[in-house]
């Protein structure tokens, strides 16, 4: 079985890549935001998951690091109806920020699953339900992202009215976080916050 390839990034895809080793080309699946790391050219190590398809014989499912491919595994045993297409999907979500999934997980916090990682409320819930006792177990990276913003004054309100202007729950937080990034006044008038964020979102 196949766990780890270490050579040149021959081609780079939306969700994928070939990278050469000992003159064999692998084509590996990724999560999109893993690819987008990746430069042809270039060597690299990636973590591998051998998964067997009746469709499509052995495919290979690659990881930038060892804790990444464990959430993955996590996802595909842990999450009822899961496959490993569907985990890949779920990773690249939960790569906007391991330590904030993993933080609404254990919260058991669906609006964060849904306003910032942009799952369905179904699939929010469906994940809370399955993975709540086993988040303990995972390895979290990095440090969390996700500024904490529903105490501000006129919040709410911002993003009501933004998303009453035809623009989604996850993109309205979305330009929220990062005018908050960019060290808006989150005590400023409601008129001037919600002008604000949607500089950010028609750019």
């Amino acid at each position: 079985m196949i766990a780890y390839l270490k050579g040149e990034i021959l081609e780079v895809k939306e969700d994928g890549a070939v990278i050469v080793c000992g003159g064999v080309g692998y084509e590996v699946n990724l999560a999109h935001s893993s690819a987008l790391e990746l430069t042809a050219g270039t060597e690299r190590a990636l973590y591998v998951a051998e998964s067997i398809s009746p469709y499509d014989g052995t495919v290979l499912y690659g990881f930038l690091n060892k804790e990444d491919k464990e959430l993955w595994l996590l996802f595909k045993t842990a999450i009822p109806n899961t496959g490993p297409k569907k985990a890949m999907e779920f990773l690249n979500k939960a790569l906007r920020s391991v330590a904030d999934f993993h933080n609404a997980i254990l919260k058991r916090d669906p609006k964060i699953l849904t306003g910032i990682f942009g799952f369905t409320a179904k699939t929010a819930e469906k994940l809370i339900t399955s993975l709540k006792d086993k988040m303990d177990a995972v390895t979290v990276q990095g440090e969390s992202k996700i500024k904490v913003m529903d105490e501000a004054p006129y919040m709410s309100g911002v993003m009501e009215a933004l998303t009453a202007l035809g623009y989604s729950a996850a993109e309205s937080r979305r330009a929220m976080e990062k005018l908050y990034a960019e060290g808006i006044n989150p005590n400023d008038k409601i008129e001037n916050l919600i002008k604000e964020a949607l500089r950010v979102l028609k750019k």
